[in-house]
């Protein structure tokens, strides 16, 4: 059963619609007010539904289901996976894998955006050396597996986590700067820089920072160049009217768009390893009336891997390392079509749709590696390594953002685990401003956002030798340069909060490794020709994706209220 898309994953309509669908304005419940009437102070309220999912992205209903349970053997003996049953809500992730051409729409818009900063540039193009090997030739793969067409549906590898990260960030903005521009509420993008002909040309930007969202959603990016013809009316009474055609006031009061609009998107990130597993496994195919009926070893059915269908008999599911020396098959009848990595949609897809969830390349997930993250993380939406920030205020008392030199807002780690008093937050704004923060972590001490678990020993810094057991080693995070390295458990660790979860299994792996339920791990900084990574987003609202067909309960409106003399 392949999931599709649902019917309450409705695309928005025009907020002129979406502000009310009837000629009476709907009221509040508690107090019995209009909402969007703007002679009463324009308290608004929207349609309530289902955000449609991202480009790329499919939805993922959520449920309970045993993390690790789909391991049936331990061959590493790293015991790591511990079986334990938790709930996943339901999210959105993408169909494939991010692929080359994708990457190359990333670096292009750096390129055009960020024309004289090459070490922007620089830092967001790919390891292609990790395709080198002193003894095997690979070298045409480092000039040409990035940029060729012939691999421009094949995923992007050499990508290390952190610039998996800043991919998912600048998707983000790209798609609802997109949005709005389309909409109308920016300047749509054949008028902007002030291009476009006749009277109702845009004037030149006079904020020529690229879209951010979270600067957008604080107010922000606005003014002569930036506003679109079809801003948001505005029904505060304390809303400027904006400029007339007449050059001159009178004209109608506008804003950007809101949150509590429902039109941008969540922001696009890389799914947690219990989410990532939990997709990969599929088992919403294999489920009637909350009862599964067979468990999963892989993202398809059977013991095997090779399909069982009449059209395609005998065929491999995935693109994996069939045995020792054997990438490809057979020359005349190649098993699994593939030497290398293959189209990130060359494979039948799992039962939720989403294609290479075993084999190609193994995806980067969110979460901090530690060995026993299954037995102590929460039973709910699992996940191991938040690291919790704050955007730093420029003017506190205006509520306006610090921002970087690319115009994205300065996040600091989050000093409480609550909401602080206002003026406990205008003093913290203001000393770290001014750089003299008063809760300032001392230098010896762990760094903010440490995950729980972390050593902070200064044997784990790499290039700092130390003895131990009589012997001098260099404990770098990889481990090459470890000459005790029998001898390292206990005592320091190459597990650090740098490391970061790997799954699935890819090209150049045994059929182990295509189990949902393994996992590996590599320094966020590290890249191989084995990894690559999908986004994921999470879904707002019910969770529940395809509701027809199934009993409910209905949800009762709300009687109108009248007032009475």
């Amino acid at each position: 059963m392949k999931v599709l898309f649902t019917k309450t994953a409705i695309v928005l309509l025009g907020v002129g619609a979406a502000l009310s669908s009837c000629s009476k304005h709907q009221q509040s419940e508690k107090t019995g007010m209009a909402y969007n009437d703007k002679t009463n102070g324009g308290y608004e309220r929207f349609r309530q539904t289902h955000p449609s999912p991202g480009p790329g992205l499919i939805p993922i209903e959520g449920g309970t289901f045993v993390v690790g349970g789909s391991a049936d053997q331990d061959v590493t003996y790293d015991y790591n996976n511990v079986k334990r049953r938790v709930t996943i809500p339901s999210f959105y992730m993408d169909e494939t894998e991010v692929a080359n051409q994708d990457w190359l729409d990333y670096l292009h818009w750096i390129n055009i955006t960020y024309p004289q900063d090459r070490e922007l540039y620089y830092n967001a193009i790919p390891d292609t050396l990790v395709w080198r090997k002193p003894l095997s030739y690979n070298e045409p793969y480092v000039d040409n597996y990035l940029r060729h067409p012939a691999f421009q549906d094949y995923p992007v590898v050499g990508v290390t986590w952190d610039q998996a990260q800043d991919y998912c960030q600048w998707r983000t903005d790209r798609t609802n700067e997109n949005i709005l521009r389309e909409r109308g509420n920016l300047v749509a993008w054949k008028d902007m820089g002030g291009t476009g002909k006749g009277k109702n040309a845009a004037p030149a930007p006079t904020n020529k920072e690229p879209f951010n969202t979270d600067v957008y959603l604080n107010g922000q990016i606005r003014g002569a160049g930036v506003d679109g013809k079809k801003m948001l009316p505005d029904l505060s009474p304390n809303a400027k009217a904006a400029v007339g055609a007449n050059g001159k006031g009178g004209g109608k009061a506008v804003r950007p768009v809101r949150l509590e609009d429902g039109i941008l998107k969540q922001g696009y990130r890389l799914p947690s390893e219990a989410e990532w597993e939990y997709a990969a496994l599929a088992l919403i195919g294999n489920t009637q009336f909350e009862n599964i009926d067979d468990n999963k070893v892989y993202p398809w059915n059977g013991l095997g891997v090779r399909s069982s269908k009449k059209a395609t008999r005998g065929l491999i599911l995935a693109n994996f390392k069939r045995g020792q020396g054997d990438n490809a098959g057979v020359g005349g009848y190649l098993n699994d079509k593939a030497d290398i990595t293959a189209p990130v949609r060359q494979y039948p897809p799992n039962d939720f749709g989403l294609y290479n969830m075993a084999g190609n390349v193994n995806e980067w997930v969110q979460d901090t590696y530690r060995q026993t993250s299954f037995e102590e993380f929460d039973d709910f939406n699992p996940f191991r390594g938040n690291e919790f920030t704050n955007k730093r205020l420029a003017d506190p008392t205006k509520g306006l953002y610090a921002k970087d030199k690319y115009g994205k807002p300065i996040k600091d780690p989050s000093k409480s685990n609550k909401k602080m008093k206002y003026s406990e937050l205008i003093a913290l704004q203001q000393a770290q401003a001014n750089g003299t923060d008063p809760n300032a972590a001392p230098a010896t001490a762990a760094p903010a956002g440490t995950a729980p678990g972390a050593t902070t020993a200064a044997s784990a810094i790499p290039g700092q030798k130390n003895d131990l057991a009589g012997k001098p080693y260099n404990a770098d995070y990889r481990g090459y340069n470890d000459t005790v390295n029998t001898a390292l458990y206990g005592k320091t660790t190459l597990v650090n909060d740098h490391s970061k979860v790997y799954k699935g299994g890819s090209w150049n792996d045994m059929a182990f490794w295509l189990n949902p339920a393994t996992r590996r791990f590599m320094n966020e900084d590290d890249a191989s020709a084995e990894v690559g990574f999908r986004c994921a987003m999470t879904l707002v609202g019910a969770p529940e994706i395809h509701p027809e067909g199934k009993p409910h309960y209905s949800v009762k409106k709300a009687k109108p209220y009248k007032a009475t003399r």
